[in-house]
C-alpha cells in the first residue's frame, strides 16, 4: 500500500535519546509497519488516524537543522534512527538520512546506524570514510517466511545479512539487533557468524503482535525458555 506521505518542516532533529546520547528521525512514520515496533505509539503524540505503516512525514529540512546543531550542541554518539528505519522506501527519493550522515561525519561525530534496509549500501563511501560509525541490521529470525507473517513489508532476510557481510568486508563495525526474538531466531548465529562484530538480544515486548502468535500457533516462541535458548546459542556463536 502506497503510504500517506507529508513534507513538514521540523523544529529540531539531533535530539536526546534514552539509548544514545542523541538521536535523528528524518522521518516519522515508517513504510516498513512491522506488527511488533514499539514505535506504533508514536499515533498517540503525532494525530496521524492512518494506520501505522501507512503514513510518512517527511522532514525535509532535516538537513539544514542539522548544519546548525552539530555546531551548538556537545559531541557525542547518535543513534540513525529511533522511531523510524532511517532507509525506509522514501529515502531512495529523499536521501535525508544520506545528507544527515555526511554533515556528521564532516564533523566527526560518532554514529550508530540501525536499518532493515540494503538501502544502506548506498552510502557505503559515507560510513566507510567517516572515524567512529558503526551500521547494524534489525534481525529477528533466520526464516523468512515467519519474516513475511511479522514485517511483511520489511526486506528479506537473506538481503540484510548479505549487506552486513558487504559492510563487514568494507571493514566497518557491524552488528545486528535481535529484537524482537521471533520464531526462527535460533537458526541467526550460524548466518551471522564473520558478519559482525557484535549482537545485541532483547526481547522487546511491547506485545503489539501477540495476536500473530496466537493466530499461527507460536505462543511456544513466547516463552522464557525458547528466549534463554537463543540467548546462549548466540552467545557461543
Amino acid at each position: 500500500m502506497t503510504p500517506v506521505v507529508r513534507e513538514v518542516r521540523a523544529k529540531s532533529i539531533l535530539t536526546r535519546s534514552q539509548i544514545y546520547p542523541y538521536v535523528i528521525n528524518p522521518y516519522t512514520g515508517c513504510q516498513h509497519g512491522c506488527s511488533y515496533c514499539y514505535a506504533r505509539f508514536m499515533k498517540r503524540v503525532t494525530g496521524h488516524r492512518e494506520p501505522w505503516g501507512e503514513f510518512v512525514d517527511v522532514k525535509a529540512n532535516a538537513p539544514e537543522l542539522l548544519r546548525k546543531e552539530v555546531l551548538q550542541k556537545k559531541r557525542d554518539r547518535v543513534w540513525v534512527s529511533g522511531v523510524c528505519d532511517p532507509y525506509q522506501p522514501l529515502e531512495a527519493k529523499y536521501r535525508l538520512t544520506r545528507q544527515c550522515l555526511a554533515i556528521l561525519a564532516d564533523n566527526h561525530w560518532p554514529v550508530t546506524i540501525q536499518t532493515r534496509s540494503p538501502l544502506v549500501l548506498r552510502d557505503i563511501d559515507i560510513i566507510r570514510n567517516a572515524q567512529e560509525f558503526e551500521a547494524g541490521f534489525s534481525i529477528g529470525t533466520a526464516d523468512d517466511a515467519i519474516r513475511r507473517l511479522f514485517e511483511p513489508s520489511a526486506p528479506p532476510i537473506s538481503e540484510r545479512i548479505a549487506a552486513l557481510e558487504t559492510l563487514h568486508a568494507a571493514g566497518i563495525r557491524t552488528y545486528a539487533m535481535i529484537a524482537p526474538v521471533l520464531p526462527g531466531a535460533q537458526g541467526l548465529a550460524a548466518q551471522l557468524a564473520g558478519k559482525v562484530d557484535f549482537i545485541v538480544i532483547d526481547r522487546m515486548n511491547y506485545h503489539y503482535a501477540d495476536h500473530i502468535y496466537r493466530e499461527h500457533g507460536l505462543e511456544e516462541f513466547l516463552s522464557e525458555r525458547y528466549y534463554e535458548q537463543v540467548r546462549r546459542e548466540l552467545a557461543a556463536r
